[in-house]
């Protein structure tokens, strides 16, 4: 029985089926874990949903950006964008009721037996693991309940960037969603940075790694995370684990095994542009 986690997928369904080969994933014991991003830029959104929501409690997944963006485009909030490749899912018979399966997943998620959580961008450096989690659930009870269309709404913008536990309404829920869906670098202080893609060596001065600014505690679980493809997974850390490898701009699809601790991954070809 093993625990798979895999990197944003964003559509690239035959990639995921052709590592879930390779990794010989036995889908009657192992659990796949999925980092976010299911949806976007590849070429089969409309399977790769069909595909997770099929496997039931066998598969976990957490919101990304891209998957919160689908459900914004689905509700009028935004555009539905031509490279963003959504059209088969927006009119496939089954949409309504793979939109509802998705705006039920979590922002973070938990092994029950294992020190390891699961996110899609990262955590904010003022959160400890007890405040990602109790801010995680307020703004899950929100996208699951009656308030789910404000909530679309009204979340998009950069602001606020700092955490504050007083923090109330739509600025608190905004914040909690680009800390989870958004944010690679934060400023030296702290702040929120969400312009930057590029990798480590090549970001602007000032800006760090979420993950090289918070507070590393002893009994700190497992992070695993994805939405940052420039990382290449390489974060020098071993309990922090990047694994977007950057599948729909032609680099790799990757997995990593919890058990036996191995890294697979396959070649993918270059979707997006």
């Amino acid at each position: 029985m093993a625990n798979c986690f895999v990197g944003d997928i964003q559509g690239c369904y035959d990639d995921l089926r052709r590592l879930l080969d390779l990794a010989e994933f036995d889908f009657d014991n192992d659990t796949l874990w999925l980092c976010g991003d299911l949806v976007a830029r590849g070429p089969d959104s409309l399977n790769t949903l069909r595909f997770v929501k099929s496997l039931g409690q066998q598969a976990v997944s957490v919101l990304g950006n891209h998957d919160l963006h689908l459900l914004a485009v689905a509700h009028g909030v935004a555009p539905l964008k031509k490279k963003d490749k959504l059209q088969a899912l927006m009119e496939a018979p089954d949409r309504d009721e793979l939109l509802e399966w998705l705006r039920h997943r979590p922002l973070l998620a938990e092994h029950p037996d294992l020190p390891i959580m699961m996110i899609h961008a990262g955590l904010s450096p003022a959160w400890d693991a007890h405040t990602a989690r109790s801010c995680a659930r307020e703004v899950e009870s929100l996208l699951r309940g009656d308030q789910y269309q404000w909530l679309l709404h009204n979340m998009y913008g950069d602001q606020p960037d700092s955490w504050d536990d007083n923090l109330l309404g739509i600025e608190r829920y905004r914040y909690i969603i680009n800390s989870f869906t958004r944010m690679r670098f934060c400023y030296f202080d702290g702040r929120l940075e969400f312009k930057c893609k590029k990798g480590p060596t090549e970001s602007t001065p000032g800006l760090r790694p979420w993950f090289e600014q918070r507070e590393h505690h002893v009994d700190d679980p497992i992070l695993v995370f994805g939405h940052w493809a420039a990382l290449m997974g390489a974060t020098g850390k071993d309990d922090i684990k990047g694994l977007d490898t950057g599948c729909v701009w032609g680099n790799s699809l990757t997995m990593w095994r919890y058990e036996d601790d191995a890294m697979i991954a396959t070649p993918c070809p270059a979707y997006a542009k």
